[in-house]
C-alpha cells in the first residue's frame, strides 16, 4: 500500500475502520481518531463515501463500547488475566477509570467518547455499575453516531476548506478535533441533568 496515495487509501479506508475503532474501545492510543477523519478527508476528495465511512464507524464504536460494558458486567474481566498482554490491558483499563472517575450516567455515556480514554473507561465503570443493557446500548448507539458523525464531518470539512493532500487535511482536522473534542466532552459530562440506574434502580434489562 503506498501510504502517500490517496486512492491507495480510498480503496482501503473502510477495512481500517471497524478493526481499529473496534480496538480503540479496549486501547485507547489505537489511533481510531486519526483513521475516521482520514475517512472524512478522503470523501472531501472523493475517494471515499461519507456515508460509507460514518456508518462503519459508529457500527464499530458501538460494537466495541458493549464489549467492554458486557466483560464488566457480567464479571468476565478477568478472564483477561490470562495471557500477559491482557493483563496490561486489564491494568490500563483501570487506570482508565481512575483518571476518568466512575461516573455512569447516561450523559458521561455519550459524552465521554470526546475524551481520551473516556470511552474505555465510561463503558467499563457502567458494567461495574450494573447499567442495564438497554440503557447503555441506547446511550452508546447515540455516542457513536455523535463521535462518527462529527470526526467524518471534520475530516470533511478540512478537507474541502483548505484543499491540502488527505493527509495534512487529517492532520489539521485530529489537531481541532482534539480541542474541540475534549472541551465538548467535559461539558456533557459535566452535566446533572439525566441519572443513571446507578442512582436509580431501574427495572429488569
Amino acid at each position: 500500500m503506498d501510504f502517500g496515495n490517496a486512492d491507495s487509501w480510498g480503496a482501503a479506508i473502510y477495512f481500517w475502520i471497524i478493526p481499529v475503532v473496534l480496538g480503540d474501545a479496549i486501547f485507547p492510543p489505537i489511533p481510531s481518531e486519526m483513521v475516521v477523519i482520514t475517512g472524512g478527508a478522503l470523501s472531501a476528495d472523493g475517494r471515499a463515501n461519507v456515508l460509507l465511512v460514518a456508518a462503519l464507524a459508529a457500527l464499530a464504536s458501538w460494537l466495541g463500547d458493549m464489549v467492554v460494558f458486557q466483560l464488566f458486567k457480567r464479571r468476565l474481566s478477568h478472564v483477561l488475566d490470562r495471557w500477559r498482554w491482557g493483563r496490561k490491558v486489564h491494568h490500563g483499563i483501570h487506570q482508565a477509570i481512575a483518571r476518568a472517575g466512575r461516573s455512569s450516567t447516561y450523559g458521561t455515556i455519550i459524552g465521554a467518547r470526546f475524551i481520551p480514554a473516556g470511552r474505555l473507561a465510561t463503558s467499563a465503570a457502567a458494567g461495574i455499575a450494573d447499567v442495564s443493557v438497554r440503557g447503555f446500548s441506547l446511550c452508546a448507539g447515540l455516542g457513536a453516531v455523535l463521535w462518527a458523525g462529527w470526526l467524518v464531518g471534520l475530516g470533511y470539512f478540512t478537507g474541502s476548506a483548505t484543499g491540502l493532500p488527505f493527509w495534512a487535511s487529517s492532520l489539521i482536522g485530529v489537531g481541532v478535533g482534539l480541542v474541540i473534542g475534549a472541551a465538548v466532552g467535559v461539558i456533557v459530562t459535566r452535566r446533572r441533568g439525566t441519572r443513571s440506574p446507578v442512582d436509580e434502580p431501574a427495572p429488569g434489562d
